[in-house]
């Protein structure tokens, strides 16, 4: 009979190589939540990490190259990897865990004080497992990513001097350049404007909003239909060969970007460090939700690209 160091060897390893760049936790995270559709969370989290590999490719395109330093676009590809690459390590292996105690028909998340998960998360795994609360459950993860990535990537010197301090980040954030896009085979394209993202508590709103519009009952399958229908490349290409655009395509995300090995330092339980706010867990007024988020956030591309073609005239 296995023991609690085999399961500890097995999510480990599993989780190690799925983290290998974007599309491999993209795809993990879809494949899981195909599997156990009751973790809703794994969904979103598939759906939000395409938006990091086309922000990543992003950086390939004319203007981020003639408007950005070679620098300055390393250090946000870092940006984008580095949270990915985290919440995968930390996320990944509970949702291993979860398959192991639907595998065994027992609850195993002690396993996870072992893997470094927060102690918020263990009780909301635990209280899952005796409720069958699908919605808590997510917004739980939602809150757990979110400080998982707090200290290490938003408050870290590195980031917070090199990137969210710099005029080309503050600009994209006064100018609600940023957006989160669900994605159809069709023109209509759902999401939300990300602003101010070094704040934990908008990031947790942002995602309990794009969680609130994945499973409003009118979208879902449009977005199910486009997620398991359309491989995703890291390229916006994924979804604008649906749109009536005149813009250069970004580039496939491993045609430009190698492998990233990262150190994995010792993480504190944020939990432990600062608990949770009550209003984390509140539902989120969705005004908006039917919105087609794409017009905007095209319009705001296309005068990026002005810019830029303005600024090659006269350089």
């Amino acid at each position: 009979m296995l023991g609690s160091q085999d399961y500890l060897h097995y999510i480990i390893k599993k989780t190690k190589e799925h983290n290998l760049d974007n599309i491999t936790r993209t795809k993990a995270y879809q494949n899981f939540y195909l599997r156990f559709p009751e973790i809703k969370w794994a969904f979103v989290a598939s759906l939000v990490s395409r938006n990091a590999g086309w922000n990543m490719t992003d950086l390939y395109l004319p203007p981020f190259k003639k408007l950005l330093s070679h620098k300055k676009r390393q250090q946000l590809f870092m940006t984008y990897e580095r949270a990915n690459w985290l919440i995968f390590s930390d996320a990944y292996p509970q949702l291993l865990v979860y398959k192991l105690s639907r595998k065994l028909n027992m609850p195993l998340f002690d396993l996870l004080t072992g893997l470094r998960v927060s102690t918020f998360m263990v009780h909301e795994w635990y209280q899952f497992w005796q409720h069958h609360d699908q919605n808590r459950l997510m917004t739980a993860l939602i809150i757990n990513e979110q400080n998982v990535i707090q200290r290490p990537v938003m408050k870290q010197a590195y980031f917070k001097y090199q990137v969210f301090s710099r005029l080309p980040y503050l600009i994209q954030d006064f100018l609600f350049m940023n957006a989160v896009i669900l994605p159809t085979r069709s023109p209509n394209l759902y999401g939300a404007f990300v602003h101010d993202f070094t704040n934990v508590t908008n990031r947790i709103t942002l995602g309990k909003h794009l969680a609130a519009i994945i499973y409003d009952p009118t979208i879902y399958q449009n977005l199910l239909d486009f997620a398991t229908t359309m491989e995703h490349t890291g390229s916006r290409r994924d979804y604008e060969r649906f749109l009536q655009l005149h813009l250069p395509r970004s580039p496939l995300l491993r045609v430009v970007y190698p492998t990233i090995s990262h150190q994995d330092i010792i993480r504190k339980d944020w939990y432990k460090l600062g608990g949770i706010k009550s209003k984390w867990f509140q539902d989120v007024q969705n005004h908006s939700i039917h919105s087609n988020v794409g017009a905007s956030f095209y319009k705001k591309r296309h005068l990026l690209y002005a810019s830029y073609h303005i600024k090659k005239m006269f350089s």
